[in-house]
């Protein structure tokens, strides 16, 4: 009765509501069906219903093969080296953007750090190439006219990792910081006039009360970061990777376009994906239990 209760008083917002349903119905749950053909002998022209269902032979097929294991472990190692270094620094950027004094110059600061976030991987790759290319990168080329050895940026590995890393940082940093820039907004300024009466310093402040007023929502990100450990985005290792760094460059995203799209392994394609997001919602449930019993935050 309560229920019915809610839908007559507030049946505007159900109404508003209706189209949002539609959208996650039609697009996150009816391709639901599609993962069957991860058990399945897919053929396009007979359709999914009409396949041989062929079982678990697909994953045992998956886990014989050398290059799964290699993109996997890229996937970790990317996404590790992003959590690591990349998941503090919208923290370390939100808290120097709170400390201005200045609001002109903290809204053009803010405005500079945001535009990253809306310029394509594909514009991002065709600059990273036109800075640090080898024999023509412009970064090389000033190096050598002061007589400094060339750097492989994007052809060793090693420093494809760290140029990788770089510039993923910089494309979000800015982006990620806003979450915490409208959490530290809730934060009570009478804590921090308290503070200043008491003498503490800048960094005292910020340890102090800055941290503990966005914690629940730093953790909220790190589990849901966690879960995103085993998924990695397309553009970017496809667009900055290449031939010479395909050993570290190599993940399961670009795995699944080579062997789905360029070899029409649609059934290996999609069983990787349903591997995915398994193993996601795996660490995002244990990230999310072992929060909840160390820090009493969490998710769900």
């Amino acid at each position: 009765m309560r229920a019915i209760h809610y839908l007559q008083r507030y049946w505007q917002l159900y109404i508003m509501l209706l189209p949002v349903i539609a959208y996650f119905f039609v697009f996150k749950y009816m391709p639901l069906y599609g993962v069957t053909i991860a058990f399945k002998e897919y053929n396009p022209f007979k359709g999914v219903n009409a396949s041989e269902w062929i079982g678990l032979d697909v994953f045992r097929n998956i886990f014989a093969m050398e290059d799964f294991y290699t993109a996997l472990r890229n996937t970790f190692l990317l996404n590790g080296l992003d959590f690591v270094f990349g998941f503090p620094a919208p923290i370390f950027l939100a808290i120097c953007l709170n400390e201005l004094k200045f609001a002109s110059f903290k809204r053009l600061s803010q405005t500079l750090l945001y535009l990253p976030h809306f310029i394509s991987w594909v514009i991002i790759g065709g600059i990273m190439y036109q800075l640090f290319a080898t024999n023509y990168g412009i970064i090389n080329l000033l190096l050598a006219k002061i007589g400094i050895a060339k750097i492989p940026f994007l052809s060793d590995s090693s420093y494809w990792l760290v140029t990788y890393t770089s510039v993923g940082i910089w494309q979000s940093i800015g982006w990620g910081s806003i979450i915490y820039l409208a959490a530290m907004t809730g934060i009570n300024k009478e804590l921090y006039d308290a503070a200043d009466v008491d003498g503490a310093s800048r960094l005292r402040r910020i340890w102090h009360i800055t941290i503990p007023g966005i914690r629940s929502t730093i953790i909220v990100l790190m589990i849901l970061k966690i879960g995103d450990m085993v998924d990695i985005g397309f553009d970017r290792p496809y667009i900055i990777g290449n031939v010479m760094v395909r050993d570290v460059s190599d993940v399961l995203s670009t795995f699944i376009y080579r062997v789905g799209l360029q070899n029409s392994q649609y059934s290996t394609a999609t069983a990787v994906g349903l591997f995915q997001a398994v193993v996601g919602l795996a660490f995002v449930l244990t990230a999310n239990y072992v929060s909840k019993k160390t820090t009493d935050e969490s998710i769900i």
